[in-house]
């Protein structure tokens, strides 16, 4: 969920029951303000990420150091280590121009083997990051260098490939821009990146889910369902239906392997590595054109995002620009990117990022 506010926002009182609700994360949009940083062009170095012109800590040029590295965090309230690149989550907005030639140099500090794969880019096989197909992985300790040239532009993010660290919060937002004018015109441009996150460690997640599909389905069809259906349909064909979705082995409610219901929920969703009362917020004047880069980096979680009282256009999927369609909502499934495009006319818009099961 995410706020579409005039500047400056009046600041909110946070329960601590509201902080850990996960349904949807938060982000407002108000008249732009002075002070807003730029990371310049050059040699990025850890920890040296600023706020730049896309909402977000970023870091541009054409060299880059990244370090996978353990983190401590605390979403929920309970504090837990998190696998972070450069200490932030998100990782460090990446910021290319097409047609450079890129160097990164990214160290793991972990104890295990990590990676990164650069999701959607083209790039020889070597350098796509991919542990046991492209490359042998990056052993702890170690420092492994990827180059290869920008060859596309658009709206992309990078992420670990190995084991469950994307889980754990080894991912980050990329945009490249394009070499020549952009056709796609917007006075502000925000990078808006939906996640799943869990206090729970990811390999029992993975664990639980191998143990029984349904292990997080809190809604599940009962007797009580059984016989309902057979009043209003039949005997015969409530047991058919039953047995069919046994044979597949599929539970009917089961929309989402693991749920973010408010009330025994696993998941908390973020937006741009917060919570939705933390209230992510970006700026725009009213009448302006805003881009709104969605991202979704989850693990395994769809979402339906929608701007009351606002149409959105979308310009772009994937890091492709389209042919602009006006929707009040669209779907997002997991590793995709959309742009769009939006005016606001009024002092608030609320961004709503809901899971596809709706709990």
């Amino acid at each position: 969920m995410a706020d579409f506010l005039p500047f400056p926002a009046a600041p909110r009182r946070l329960t601590r029951r509201r902080f850990v609700q996960g349904l949807a994360a938060g982000a407002a949009i108000g008249t732009l303000g002075p002070g807003i940083a730029r990371a310049a062009d050059g040699l990025a170095q850890p920890g040296l990420a600023r706020s730049g012109r896309y909402g977000l800590p970023e870091l541009s040029g054409t060299r880059f150091d990244l370090a996978i590295e353990p983190t401590a965090v605390n979403i929920t309230g309970t504090p837990t280590l998190a696998t972070l690149i450069n200490g932030l989550w998100p990782g460090p907005l990446l910021r290319w121009r097409e047609g450079d030639t890129l160097t990164l140099r990214v160290t793991n500090r972990l104890h295990t083997p990590a990676s990164i794969h650069w999701h959607g880019i083209i790039v020889p096989t070597s350098m796509d990051g991919v542990p046991g197909l492209s490359f042998p992985g990056i052993a702890p300790g170690e420092t492994f260098v990827y180059r290869f040239p920008v060859r596309q532009s658009g709206t992309f993010w990078y992420h670990s490939h190995t084991g469950f660290q994307l889980q754990a919060g080894a991912a980050g937002p990329l945009v490249i821009e394009p070499r020549e004018p952009d056709p796609v015109v917007a006075d502000r441009d925000y990078v808006v990146m939906l996640t799943d996150w869990s206090d729970e460690n990811p390999e029992e997640i993975f664990h639980h889910l191998k143990a029984g599909s349904g292990y997080y389905n809190y809604h599940r069809r009962t007797v009580a369902d059984f016989f309902r259906d057979a009043s209003s349909r039949g005997l015969g064909p409530t047991v058919r239906d039953r047995l069919a979705w046994a044979r597949m082995r599929m539970d009917p409610r089961d929309l989402q392997d693991v749920s973010g219901a408010q009330t025994g929920g696993t998941y908390t969703f973020l937006v741009n590595g917060q919570p939705p009362a933390a209230n992510w917020t970006a700026l725009f004047k009213r009448g302006e054109r805003v881009r709104l880069r969605f991202i979704n980096g989850s693990s395994m979680s769809y979402f339906d995002v929608r701007i009351p009282g606002l149409t959105m256009t979308v310009v772009a999927a994937d890091g492709s620009n389209v042919k602009p369609v006006a929707v009040d909502e669209f779907r997002i499934a997991v590793a995709e990117t959309s742009d769009v495009i939006v005016v606001p006319r009024e002092e608030g818009y609320t961004i709503f990022a809901q899971a596809m099961d709706r709990r």
